[in-house]
């Protein structure tokens, strides 16, 4: 087989990005080898894809001369699309799941426990297999000894609730069997995006060099628990806008539209209702223009963590000890018994009402001053 089919270029039905006629029996000038073909399976959730993306660098730090292929969920492609350690991104359809049957790979890296990236590490062909699989009676088990810890977290709420204290980076680049323990989340955000939020500012009236807050006043419906109440955002609101001089922006998502609209009808403060229609990329721009975030453990904490946005998150049904917030923020962490359970719904909710709107506010007053914006 000629070399020209080992190219990172080369685009197999149609010419490549240079338009060269593509010679077979000759060298092409801009020929480059793939190198190690490295496969990574991490369909989904949004937030864990994207807090998935610090082993990009270390591998491309690992294997210089490599072609990474990502395979995810058709929701995550926007936080990976133009990443600069992506060589191809594929979306999980039935037509990528027959390719990759077809081809072969140096690596799989599998992190999903989920089923169907599990059953795609198992089947795909490579030399080395990293993370996860499943099994020929249907179950998850670990690819590698190094993997081994993170696969008994999924089974052990012991473990996972309590003794725990690694981040899930630390996790994934043990399972992976790397030295480094650390590393930032990796996003390219086009300026069009950072523009449209920038836009939407000014059309709001918030002048240059005012201080803003985005709060994020909600949580994807698998996990309401997550979920501030609805008081606590009012009385923080008012507190960020009349002791701190802060322009509040309130975000979110549709499930988000009543809620917000609440909680800007019930503030004594002036604050933006920034709208729950955008795009994910156009979320990303509005997050952007904010000094700080106040969130749950929600998509919107990893949107912001990788925008390296200073913040103030609250922890009660999932565990604190994951997130790694870089030295940018702070986190309040209820201190109730049943904390963290990970359930979806509560009828009490007594994690989150524990946590109250000073307790919030002082947070946020504590990250502005340590980062002179007080």
């Amino acid at each position: 087989m000629s070399k020209e089919f080992d190219c990172r270029f080369f685009a197999s039905e149609k010419p490549c990005q240079f338009k060269l006629d593509c010679p077979i029996d000759s060298a092409c000038p801009k020929y480059q080898p793939m190198g190690k073909r490295i496969l990574i399976i991490k369909l989904a959730a949004i937030g864990d894809v994207l807090r998935t993306t610090p082993i990009l660098p270390v591998l491309k730090k690992k294997y210089p001369q490599s072609y990474i292929t990502w395979i995810t969920d058709k929701s995550s492609l926007q936080v990976l699309e133009e990443n600069p350690y992506i060589d191809r991104l594929l979306t999980a359809n039935y037509e990528n799941a027959l390719r990759l049957q077809v081809e072969k790979f140096d690596v799989i890296i599998c992190l999903d426990k989920d089923t169907v990236a599990s059953s795609l590490a198992s089947i795909v062909k490579a030399d080395t297999k990293l993370g996860f699989a499943l099994s020929d009676n249907g179950l998850l088990y670990p690819l590698n000894k190094e993997a081994d810890y993170l696969f008994r977290l999924g089974v052990s709420d012991e473990l996972k609730f309590r003794q725990n204290k690694k981040t899930y980076q630390q996790l994934i680049f043990e399972a992976l069997g790397l030295e480094e323990k650390h590393g930032e989340y990796v996003i390219n955000l086009p300026q069009k995006y950072k523009s449209y939020g920038e836009q939407l500012m000014k059309q709001w009236g918030i002048n240059n060099g005012r201080l803003i807050i985005g709060l994020n006043t909600g949580a994807g419906k698998r996990f309401a628990t997550k979920r501030w109440e609805v008081g606590g955002f009012v009385e923080l609101a008012d507190r960020l806008s009349k002791d701190l001089k802060a322009q509040v922006v309130l975000l979110g998502g549709p499930e988000e539209v009543e809620r917000n609209e609440e909680i800007a009808s019930k503030t004594k403060s002036k604050v933006i209702d920034s709208g729950c229609h955008h795009s994910l990329r156009e979320f990303m721009g509005l997050l952007s223009q904010c000094h700080l975030v106040v969130t749950g453990d929600t998509l919107a904490l990893h949107l912001a963590i990788a925008l390296k946005k200073l913040i103030v998150t609250f922890f009660g049904s999932t565990c604190h000890q994951e997130i790694d917030l870089y030295d940018r923020g702070k986190k309040l962490v209820s201190d109730v018994h049943c904390a963290p359970c990970y359930k979806g719904n509560c009828d009490t909710m007594i994690c989150m009402k524990s946590i109250s709107a000073n307790d919030v506010f002082q947070a946020c007053k504590e990250i502005l001053k340590a980062n002179t914006l007080l």
